[in-house]
């Protein structure tokens, strides 16, 4: 990347976080929208201004599919609300902060409170016969009016149907196990196939390609010898055209490189393969080429946590013990709390990862915070672990074997 010597490494993640941040408000109007369809604060003011997710669910009459993991799905929607200030939350003291097992619900907590804003999205109150007060006024009819712009895109009507399959013409449609609601806005195509058939309109591979060009540099030249210096071989996991692996392969040209992918990608990428990197056709949910370590850059917030289990699983037997260097190396995001107050800066850094959050929940993945990863290492059999955030919204988490 030859403007790396104009900027530095921070000044570029920061560039990063700003454009991300900016194209993902999108995500901001859509979480608001979905509140105000089911009626969330309307939910937490009669329950006294503040409720458990749980509590809000049954007041508002939300049917929760245990299939789709709805109830995880709408702590995220409210994550992404609280963080832009509609709502407010808070963990008691005595919280048991420890994901439960129906994907995302605390033991006891969080709470949900009211602030002025979404006290003005309530519509629930009626002028009483016995007074001449007036009502509290409510602003709902002007949000919406807003929002429908937001309303219109199909994407916007695929999120909305997720949560209210019984609205309109979902109301008789059973969303069967596994889709997305990105499948319910394009006419049940995964992304992946979407990418596939339409390339052109939809060019998911080459974002993909232009994210690894932009940041392996920064992290070859950030932490490349703490990460990398003394492995003999590495094995990329769903590495694509294998762009991470030859930038990895030119800084360290003893490190024998490996790219494990589809047969069909692999096909693909050999075309302009690198001589410095091998291709392998395969499935990682079968098997992983032995190796020192296993990269899995931005592969695992596709995937839902059984399925993460299943992968480190795979690359747990695909590299030999600790203390022989074996490691799994993670770069994804590892989502900050904004439960407290927080610089201007921090807080736009929480936003655009839990509004990224909002955009990965659109085909079924997942954006996680420290415990929420610690319980699937765990599950997976690993027992040791350490996080560097130098990435941005992004981190780099080593996984280390017994």
């Amino acid at each position: 990347m030859a403007f790396l010597g104009e900027y530095s490494s921070q000044e570029l993640l920061q560039g990063q976080l700003l454009l991300w941040h900016q194209s993902l408000g999108f995500f901001k109007s859509l979480a608001l929208a979905v509140a105000m369809d089911l009626r969330i604060a309307d939910a937490i003011h009669r329950l006294g201004g503040a409720a458990t997710l749980p509590q809000i669910i049954a007041e508002a009459g939300i049917k929760i599919d245990p299939r789709n993991n709805k109830l995880r799905d709408l702590r995220r929607v409210m994550r992404a609300l609280t963080v832009s200030g509609i709502f407010t939350v808070q963990r008691p003291a005595s919280a048991v902060v420890a994901a439960a097992a129906d994907g995302g619900a605390e033991a006891e907590g969080p709470v949900y409170k009211l602030t002025a804003a979404s006290r003005l999205l309530v519509v629930g109150e009626k002028k009483s016969s016995t007074t001449t007060t007036m009502p509290t006024p409510s602003l709902t009819v002007q949000v919406q009016l807003f929002l429908e712009t937001c309303r219109g895109s199909a994407f916007s009507r695929g999120m909305r149907a997720w949560f209210r399959p019984q609205d309109e013409q979902h109301q008789h449609q059973e969303q069967p196990a596994g889709l997305s609601p990105f499948a319910m806005a394009c006419g049940g195509q995964t992304i992946w196939e979407r990418a596939e058939r339409d390339a052109d309109a939809f060019p998911f591979d080459d974002a993909m390609a232009s994210d690894t060009a932009f940041l392996m540099p920064i992290v070859l030249r950030e932490c490349g010898d703490e990460v990398f210096r003394g492995l003999t071989s590495l094995v990329d996991v769903a590495g694509g055209l294998g762009g991470a692996a030859a930038n990895i392969a030119a800084a360290f040209p003893d490190l024998k490189c490996t790219v494990l992918d589809l047969p069909q990608v692999v096909a693909k990428a050999a075309a302009g393969s690198n001589e410095k990197v091998q291709y392998v056709g395969g499935d990682m949910f079968e098997s992983i080429p032995p190796a020192d370590a296993v990269l899995l850059k931005w592969i695992l917030h596709d995937w839902s946590d059984d399925e993460c289990v299943k992968i480190l699983k795979k690359c747990k037997q695909a590299i030999p013990p600790r203390a022989a260097g074996g490691k799994v190396i993670i770069i994804d995001m590892v989502v900050g709390s904004a439960d407290e107050p927080s610089p201007e800066s921090d807080v736009r850094h929480v936003e655009t990862q839990v509004l990224f959050d909002l955009l990965i929940m659109c085909i079924n993945g997942v954006e996680r915070d420290e415990l929420e990863w610690k319980k699937i290492f765990s599950e997976a059999g690993f027992h040791d672990y350490r996080i560097i955030p130098v990435l941005g919204v992004r981190s780099i988490i080593e996984l280390y074997p017994n």
